[in-house]
């Protein structure tokens, strides 16, 4: 049975059982404070299970893509090494809602495992909860005794916690879990060890394929577990595991998941996958066959990529994006390091995945182009890096086996060295250097982005080790100063009233009366806040690029400051300094009325900016993210040149028009989402969207869009837009900042305010440009003219210093004190005086427009003794002038910042000498 059947087969299983059947929820996570991705099939149903949002349906089904590479759930380093660890991987999943239970889930999940997808019964081994005494929680004999009409007891086993008990966070909702195992060892090994023997032992082939939650119990903060009024069932089966199982692999990347993926980088790399993986033994100890790895890793990784940057989320230096990047990096180095792949080509996999996937998610599809050509930049500039660390690198191991700066050509590795404060080398018993240190190895990985593995292969071809400890030990201070900044603690909710869904009446009003619902403590960086959800609210939480509002709860007796609003997956929660202090009063609120009017103009203006795009550039222009606040509006958008100023012109004049024609907002809302795309709305790749959705239409034949912020009545309340700058994101990305309304104006004004100000430097001339160029002109005729007479100054010096030079101990000793108007003239009087003497020793103290600086310079056949080092010269002498510096053993220089210092420098010299 191939992927996309048994994919197949399980949705209709369920479908046949009532279930609904639902899409894949974008990899990128919104509104989750908690998490970076998609990382379980239960991710989009958490409202349901916390109760801040009520399922439209109570029996639902579903393939999520879910990725884990962060957090507790970060299997990335297992990638590639065993046969069933994924950063991406698809989760096939069914849910009750408070409707059926463990009969149910257990019935149905032997039906479907032993009679729809033949698995063979004696090679299946469930899992149940032991029991936890620090919880005070006993084994769940119910679990077992439903098991028991299925399996035999022998082959039932008591799981301990940490495998079966399920949690979704340190607090909400848990529960005991049920897991079913399957072994897939061949007949001999099953008799020479049963295996129940393996089971949750990290075996490759014995491994669960379904975990079934029974989600019964709420984790409160001080630890403690409650009831929950409604039991669910959250069921998770890995895809990848079980199509091992169903088509009789012994690894997931034998399926046909991988194999046309492994088999196209095989063909590119010239060679043939040998299917050998190795045992936990053999791992870490040469029993891996590397290219093998490679092309796993590779398979691997560019699911993850692909899917999540066409889900919304491009590579960055933060946050989600940061994870990306690292893994598409870590694909390419492997490609670079074990495959000989060093021209770009992992972009090239995305249109075979693209082509793979189209039926079940197929916004890979319809954005293969962007998705492409975001990859290939991303390539591109990690292969330019990883060519500029193999020279950093390789000159610090020739400054290794030499032990002399003179070894190294390269600036970069001489820097490095230089910048100081780390041990290079580590050495053996009798002093020979051996090993490059962890700190160096961490600042390569860390402030270069290379990768450890390629420093140790590197290190280990020129007889060199590393010091692992070290970098870990590196890595480990790291996270804890990450861990300790983001270390954030959430008290428990307090119930104040009933615990009543939020009504938001913020697209009509911007005050109300309102109750405190619940609230909690939250502190962060020692700074303690507090969260307050209300019974009605007119505060709009940051959503969809539109920054929350801001504003007061007021009684009689107090006014607290609501400083942000926030969405905590469904729940609208306001953000204040200090508690109010009776909890049980009706309270004024009120939104900050100019700020939020500042925001509908930006926000609205957005909408008119994007369908003015896709007029101007091409139907190819859709969102990839933008910002809407009170001061400006930031709008990021597919497209791959720079836009020239005239489409910038044309672009800007088509929303003026719109806003002039003061078009009427057409609010739709619970619109069908079916209806709504109809009416020619877009849905955004990488966004949610529930069954009804609310349209925002200026003009139906201009612009039609899904969004949930607020806007402007009338278009001509926008006033004026006026764009500010354009410029690239990412790959593929371009952004557009521009502000409206008092913003746009004050732009305006502030412009024409600097433009009479250069009028009135240039004595208000007819012609400003024309001015202004022969300005430039004039200067830099001027500048030719000075370069000259700096240089006819140097040559004049040059002489000078050439008749003060004596002879001393077998070299010819310049040793002068001079005034320079720059640095140039510096280092070229030096090079003269070089040409000029062949055992020159030049030490210069010198007076560079203000500033002290030193040079040392080495005739060629003095430098050739090697008796004096100009590096390391300069770096005594620098310390004449509180300064530092370096460079090569025949020419060196430094600078500082005591100028009456440049006395003792000669006089240091003459020690030195």
């Amino acid at each position: 049975m191939d992927s996309a059947s048994i994919r197949r087969k399980f949705l209709d299983f369920f479908e046949n059982k009532g279930h609904k059947i639902v899409p894949s929820a974008p990899l990128v996570l919104k509104n989750d404070p908690t998490l970076l991705f998609t990382n379980s099939g239960m991710v989009q149903f958490k409202d349901y299970f916390l109760g801040n949002s009520i399922p439209q349906h109570k029996r639902i089904a579903d393939t999520q893509k879910c990725l884990r590479v962060s957090g507790k759930h970060n299997d990335l380093e297992d990638v590639g090494l065993d046969t069933y660890h994924h950063t991406m991987f698809e989760m096939l999943g069914n849910w009750s809602f408070g409707d059926y239970f463990k009969k149910e889930a257990i019935a149905w999940a032997w039906e479907l495992l032993t009679e729809e997808y033949k698995l063979p019964k004696e090679r299946l081994y469930v899992t149940v909860f032991g029991g936890d005494k620090n919880d005070n929680l006993p084994v769940d004999e119910e679990a077992k005794e439903l098991w028991k009409q299925f399996v035999s007891e022998d082959r039932i086993i008591h799981g301990i916690k940490k495998d079966n008990f399920w949690e979704m966070g340190e607090q909400g909702p848990c529960g005991p879990c049920s897991e079913i195992h399957i072994d897939l060892r061949p007949e001999a090994e099953v008799k020479q060890k049963p295996g129940k023997e393996l089971v949750n032992s990290d075996h490759p082939q014995v491994v669960e394929i379904w975990n079934l939650v029974f989600i019964q119990f709420n984790r409160l903060a001080s630890g403690a577990l409650e009831p929950l009024p409604d039991k669910h069932v959250d069921t998770g089966m890995g895809f990848e595991r079980l199509c091992m199982a169903i088509q009789g692999k012994t690894s997931n990347y034998d399926t046909d998941v991988f194999r046309p993926l492994m088999d196209f980088i095989a063909k590119e790399a010239g060679i043939v996958y040998t299917a050998t993986t190795p045992s936990p033994v053999e791992r870490g100890q040469g029993g891996e066959v590397k290219t093998d790895i490679a092309i796993r890793v590779i398979a691997d990784h560019i699911r993850a990529v692909a899917f999540t940057i066409a889900d919304g989320q491009l590579p960055s230096n933060t946050g989600a994006g940061y994870v990306i990047r690292r893994i598409l990096r870590r694909a390419v180095r492997y490609g670079f390091s074990y495959l000989n792949f060093k021209e770009p080509f992992f972009h090239k996999l995305v249109p075979v995945l693209a082509n793979q996937f189209k039926d079940v998610f197929p916004e890979l599809q319809q954005q293969l182009d962007y998705v492409t050509r975001v990859v290939l930049e991303e390539e591109v500039s990690f292969l330019r890096t990883l060519g500029k660390g193999i020279i950093l690198i390789e000159g610090i191991i020739k400054f290794a086996q030499d032990g002399d700066e003179e070894s190294l050509n390269n600036e970069a590795a001489l820097d490095f060295i230089n910048s100081g404060g780390a041990e290079i080398l580590g050495a053996d018993r009798d002093g020979k250097p051996t090993m490059i240190m962890g700190e160096v190895c961490f600042t390569l990985y860390d402030r270069y982005g290379f990768p450890l593995d390629l420093t140790e292969l590197i290190a280990r071809e020129n007889g060199f080790s590393i010091d692992r400890k070290g970098f870990d030990s590196e890595m480990a201070k790291q996270k804890s100063r990450s861990k300790a900044d983001a270390t954030k603690e959430t008290g428990d909710w307090i119930l104040v009233g009933d615990d009543v869904k939020t009504e938001f009446i913020g697209y009509e009003h911007l005050s109300a009366e309102a109750k405190i619902v619940k609230y909690r403590k939250v502190k962060q960086k020692n700074k303690e806040l507090f969260q307050i959800v209300l019974d009605k609210t007119p505060f709009y939480a940051e959503s969809g690029g539109q920054v929350g509002d801001t504003g007061v709860l007021e009684t009689a007796n107090e006014k607290i400051l609501v400083t942000d609003t926030k969405k905590e997956n469904e729940l609208i929660v306001h953000y204040t300094e200090t508690l109010p202090e009776n909890l049980a009063a009706t309270y004024f609120v009120s939104v900050n009325e100019s700020k939020r009017r500042q925001t509908m103009n930006n926000h609205s203006a957005t909408h008119l900016l994007h369908a003015a795009l896709r007029q101007v550039l091409g139907k190819h222009v859709e969102q990839k993210g933008s910002l809407v606040n009170d001061k400006i509006l930031r709008f990021d958008f597919s497209h791959f040149a720079a836009m020239t100023e005239a489409e910038l012109a044309k672009v800007e004049t088509i929303v003026n028009q719109k806003i002039r024609e003061n078009i009427a907002l057409n609010e739709q809302r619970n619109v069908p989402l079916e209806k709504a795309k109809s009416l020619g709305a877009m849905a955004l790749f990488g966004e949610k969207y529930g069954e009804f959705v609310r349209v925002i239409t200026f003009d139906p034949k201009f612009s039609v869009e899904l969004c949930g912020g607020t806007h402007v009545p009338f278009t001509g309340n926008i006033g004026l837009l006026k764009i500010v700058s354009e410029s690239s994101v990412a790959a593929g990305v371009r952004r557009i900042e521009a502000v409206t309304a008092e913003g746009a104006q004050e732009y305006l004004n502030d412009n024409l305010r600097l433009l009479n100000e250069v009028k009135s430097v240039l004595k208000n001339p007819k012609d400003i440009l024309a001015s202004a160029k022969s300005l430039m002109e004039e200067k830099h005729a001027l500048e030719k003219k000075l370069e000259v007479m700096y240089q006819q100054q140097a040559n004049v010096l040059k002489d000078e210093l050439a008749g003060k030079a004596t002879k001393s101990n077998g070299c010819t000793l310049i040793s002068e004190k001079v005034s320079v108007p720059n640095a140039d003239s510096l280092k070229n009087i030096a090079y003269a005086l070089r040409n000029q003497f062949d055992d020159l020793l030049l030490i210069l103290a010198a007076d560079v427009d203000g500033k002290p600086q030193v040079a040392v310079m080495l005739g060629e056949k003095l430098e050739a003794t090697k008796k004096y080092h100009a590096g390391n010269m300069v770096k005594e002498l620098a310390k004449e002038i509180d300064g530092g510096g370096g460079g090569q053993p025949f020419f060196a220089t430094a600078g500082g910042k005591k100028l009456e210092g440049l006395d003792s420098v000669l006089v240091k010299a003459k020690q030195l000498i």
